[in-house]
Parts: C-alpha cells; sequence; structure tokens
C-alpha cells in the first residue's frame, strides 16, 4: 500500500491562520488612533469655539479663527498690537534663532490677552502652558475685553 504524500500538508509550508500576528498590530494602532481622535477633535471644537467667541468679544469677526494667516492678523489686532507685529510670528522660519523668538512673543502676547481680559499673569502663563483649559474658561467665561487695559506701546 502506498501513501500519497501530495495529500498530507507539509511540515516546511507556512499555515495560515485566520489572524496574523501584523492584524493584530494593525487593529491596535488603529485603536490608538481612534482614541486618539475621540479625545482631541472635542477638545480641538471646544479650542475653536473658545477662540471665536474671544475674537467676538474683542470686537473682531470670530470666523477670522478659521482662516489660517488671516487670524494672526486679527488676533494681533485683538492684542493692539502694530500691524507688522504679525511678520513676528514668522520668525520661526529663522533656523535655531526663530524658535526663541517665537516663543518669546507667544508669551508676551499671552500676557498680554490675560491682561486685555482682565486676568491675572497667572492666568496668562495659564494660556501659554495649558491652552485647551484656559482658553475657553476665557472664551466662554464671564470675562469682558477692557482695550484700555494695556497702554499704547507696551511690551505685555
Amino acid at each position: 500500500m502506498v501513501i500519497r504524500t501530495t495529500y498530507l500538508p507539509k511540515l516546511t509550508q507556512n499555515t495560515h491562520t485566520m489572524f496574523e500576528p501584523t492584524d493584530f498590530a494593525e487593529a491596535g494602532i488603529f485603536a490608538l488612533f481612534a482614541a486618539y481622535a475621540i479625545i482631541l477633535i472635542p477638545l480641538l471644537l471646544i479650542n475653536v469655539i473658545a477662540a471665536w467667541r474671544i475674537f467676538s468679544k474683542a470686537g473682531q469677526p470670530g470666523w477670522a479663527i478659521l482662516i489660517p494667516i488671516y487670524n494672526l492678523y486679527v488676533y494681533t489686532q485683538v492684542l493692539k498690537r502694530p500691524k507688522w507685529w504679525i511678520l513676528l510670528y514668522f520668525a520661526v522660519l529663522i533656523p535655531v534663532v526663530g524658535s526663541f523668538a517665537s516663543f518669546f512673543v507667544a508669551v508676551i502676547d499671552t500676557l498680554r490677552l490675560a491682561k486685555l481680559f482682565g486676568k491675572s499673569t497667572g492666568f496668562g502663563i495659564g494660556l501659554l502652558l495649558l491652552h485647551f483649559i484656559f482658553y475657553p474658561i476665557l472664551g466662554l467665561g464671564s470675562a469682558t475685553y477692557r482695550p484700555d487695559a494695556v497702554e499704547e506701546g507696551a511690551l505685555v
């Protein structure tokens, strides 16, 4: 009696199972992205609404927050800065020095924004470090815009 070996699986063949290890890795990566999006999208929407309200409280069009470079221009107007101040935000394009200059501008502008809404320096630092918490407090809270709170030409 002869046994035909062609019908028996070879031990050297790769037998496929229903799930490959790479399927689990892909599912895990997808789950991480989904969890990230579930957290990030609501925070992003809340911050856009808060920034819209900040612009509106300052007498500027709220929709300006949605237009990329124009929103920086309107932001400088909210801060009562000269029109050329927007160029300082583009200092980040200068290698090495630009990142420090841009950080310095961001610090003094958030402190000035807090001052314009009658908030303390500590609140301004919160705007800088925890913006996803402090911008909604500023925009959706009872803070009012006071354009006379800063002096013309003052740094902060």
